[in-house]
């Protein structure tokens, strides 16, 4: 591997070739619109590339300062939010959700015929970290059915001009009947939104206070947070949808009561909420890297990191995730492989990170100590093809 050091810092000429490459090729097939990659190792830029457009009509590439939609990238921001409650005292794992919000009492759950029966005890806030409390995004079965008739409606207040806030929202949907018994299964869910509202509860402050005086103000993410000002405007990317003759532009700006980031949103959601950029986010993933520490602000402590990136999912429960997730366990709103050689790509035991629904990745190397960010604005997407080539070609040339 061809390595150059400069001002920036070690970096890869070789590695910088190979993924633009890949870059270009993806964006020339129509796969996506826009995308950056930045790769870290040892605290320091190992090489970024970049391909694409920000805004296909204006002509505006994708830069190193875009703003991305995270979407479900946000969790592991959520998660680290809750264990830093968690290791102050402020939060129990294995309480029950409903001290927190009352909308979690007396819950139903519906069994495999379709009736409805009684929940055996409230959800525990452990089991909003592991995604196994048997909450739903909206769906199609009667749990997901009865979600979304509550982000219908709070879709409906927010193009009034209204909306619910963070913790009347969550208490909402913890009074749809759930999917199954808390703690019995696995499914992808509202939890981190749930989560949100219980560390706001808790803490007695705004969620997006919390964040910004826990988290991004000591890492200095500036360009982090529920909604973009408007001298940041231009930075924010346009998004997109693949459409039968190609890339549109895709307007559905409430997606999961997600507004339009023009304004402080009524509603925060702690599992799809955030807009970011590859650099505040690396100062995010180096922080867990670095043991819960970055330039001398420390978040959480090294014992926590290490419970953080630790799977959860016991093996019957493991059972119910995703085939795309092959190699993997989960917990703490982070995908945690255990099982390198059942991975879709070169990676490697340890490695922790979670994706967004418009195509933002981040994962975290802890034996390698390496940082792969890939962002990108095109539904649909999560891990896509792309990034598991990009994944590969950063695993050949330094696994």
């Amino acid at each position: 591997m061809n390595i150059s050091f400069g001002n920036g810092g070690i970096r890869s000429v070789n590695l910088e070739e190979k993924l633009t490459g890949c870059l270009n090729r993806a964006v020339e097939a129509g796969e996506l619109a826009g995308v950056n990659i930045l790769v870290r190792k040892d605290g320091e830029d190992l090489c970024y590339a970049q391909a694409g457009s920000a805004d296909i009509a204006a002509g505006k590439p994708v830069a190193r300062n875009s703003i991305f939609r995270l979407y479900s990238q946000s969790k592991p921001v959520t998660a680290v939010a809750a264990m830093i409650l968690i290791e102050r005292g402020m939060l129990d794992p294995q309480e029950g959700v409903d001290r927190y919000l009352p909308g979690f009492a007396n819950g139903k759950v519906f069994d495999a015929e379709g009736r409805l029966i009684p929940e055996t005890r409230a959800p525990w806030i452990m089991e909003l970290l592991d995604m196994t409390v048997g909450l739903s995004y909206p769906g199609d079965d009667p749990a997901g059915r009865a979600a979304a008739e509550v982000f219908e409606r709070d879709e409906q207040l927010i193009r009034e001009g209204r909306g619910m806030d963070t913790v009347t929202f969550c208490n909402e949907l913890g009074r749809c009947p759930r999917a199954f018994q808390p703690g019995t299964h696995w499914r992808y869910s509202t939890c981190a939104d749930i989560l949100a509202a219980v560390i706001e509860v808790a803490s007695g402050r705004k969620y997006s206070d919390f964040l910004r005086e826990e988290i991004f103000e000591p890492l200095g993410m500036k360009d982090t947070g529920f909604w973009v000002p408007p001298e940041k405007a231009d930075r924010l990317v346009t998004c997109y949808r693949r459409a039968e003759h190609g890339l549109e532009p895709w307007a559905n700006s409430l997606r999961l009561a997600v507004g339009k980031y023009d304004a402080p949103p009524a509603y925060e959601a702690g599992g799809a909420g955030l807009v970011s950029t590859v650099d505040d986010y690396a100062a995010f993933a180096q922080m867990l890297l670095n043991g819960g520490v970055y330039n001398g602000r420390r978040i959480l402590s090294e014992a926590t990191v290490r419970y953080m990136t630790a799977p959860q999912l016991n093996a019957v429960v493991r059972r119910d995730m995703w085939d795309s997730l092959s190699g993997y366990n989960y917990g703490h709103l982070l995908r945690i492989c255990d099982e390198p050689g059942a991975l879709p790509l070169i990676g490697a035991k340890n490695e922790y990170g979670w994706d967004g629904w418009l195509g933002t990745y981040f994962i975290n190397l802890p034996d390698q100590q390496i940082t792969i960010l890939c962002f990108q604005n095109t539904c649909d997407t999560g891990t896509t093809p792309v990034v598991r080539r990009c994944r590969s070609i950063i695993g050949a040339e330094l696994l």
